[in-house]
């Protein structure tokens, strides 16, 4: 669909989507936010330590923090997806 829009070939839609995506993964992975107009915006955020309960062996268990990609959708999305 890319290469079709765009009047690219399908190496040249395939190339772009993945440079994009790699890029927006290097940002996240330094903890920056990644903000594309009209459509959201992704940042990480630090989910704390948690305690859980395993259901079958009642047994408990802590989940250790760490940090996971949020995405926030825009006001166009939101209003597309409606």
């Amino acid at each position: 669909m890319v290469a079709r829009k765009a009047h690219l070939t399908k190496k040249a839609a395939r190339e772009s989507v993945e440079t994009f995506l790699e890029e927006v993964k290097k940002a996240l992975g330094k903890g920056e936010k990644v903000v594309l107009s009209g459509f959201g915006t992704f940042k990480v955020t630090h989910v704390k330590d948690k305690p859980v309960i395993i259901p079958r062996s009642k047994e408990r268990k802590i989940v250790k923090g760490h940090r996971v990609a949020r995405f926030t959708p825009g006001k166009t999305l939101k209003k597309a997806v409606k």
